[in-house]
């Protein structure tokens, strides 16, 4: 991991598998044992390959099974993961074997804390919201729903709302594998029960920019142990 962790321009990538559905079990372990491997890479501060509990689409023709989330102190730090020649082994000797449709995700996220990282057991939510075309008549704006998203994070992390230990937000920059999804949110809860029971609130998230989404993905997950993987 980087020495210099910052809380300042912080990148959170996000990477979304289907696995073929004939995909050899030892092959799929493999596979995700090599992916939590790159978490050594000195470009990496944070980084989990696991298998998704959970997947909500508008979209029928999405239908992930995997995610990788991983952190990076800078741009250029994941720009450097990605051209390693570990990440490029992986790839090419593990994934292509056995994954079938891919989607890919990338945010500045401010104020995170790259030296705290996620507890085992811990769940994570993250949703993907693809715009609306402008209509004649209404200005479809990305900073509405932002607006929307800091002020569920605002209310979310207060003394009120225990069951969120963090939440990142932010505006996509690397389109070329996004599928048109421009903005995403990732919560982190202690655990899946919190996770169930913030479904409410987050609920009023969807309400408040369904005006404004055309479609959106939602996928769960948990940090596993080093042995679930």
């Amino acid at each position: 991991m980087t020495s210099s962790q910052s809380q300042s321009q912080s990148i959170e990538h996000i990477v979304l598998f289907k696995v073929k559905d004939e995909a050899e079990p030892s092959k799929v372990k493999a596979w995700l044992d090599a992916l939590n491997g790159l978490s050594s890479l000195d470009q990496v501060a944070q980084l989990t390959a696991a298998p998704l509990i959970q997947t909500t689409t508008t979209a029928t023709s999405l239908n992930f099974t995997h995610i990788l989330h991983s952190r990076y102190n800078s741009k250029q730090d994941l720009k450097a993961y990605t051209i390693h020649p570990r990440h490029d082994s992986t790839v090419k000797d593990h994934g292509l074997l056995i994954v079938e449709d891919v989607m890919a995700f990338d945010w500045v996220a401010p104020d995170l804390h790259l030296a705290v990282t996620p507890k085992p057991g811990s769940a994570i939510r993250v949703s993907f919201f693809k715009l609306k075309e402008e209509e004649e008549g209404k200005d479809v704006k990305k900073s509405d729903i932002l607006g929307v998203l800091k002020e569920m994070k605002d209310g979310l992390l207060s003394g009120q709302q225990k069951q969120i230990s963090e939440l990142s937000y932010g505006e996509n920059f690397s389109p070329e594998r996004s599928r048109g999804y421009s903005l995403a949110y990732l919560a982190v809860f202690p655990g899946q029960r919190e996770l169930e029971d913030s479904n409410e609130e987050l609920g009023k998230l969807k309400h408040k920019v369904k005006d404004f989404v055309e479609s959106e993905v939602v996928v769960d997950f948990l940090i596993p142990s080093s042995s679930s993987v």
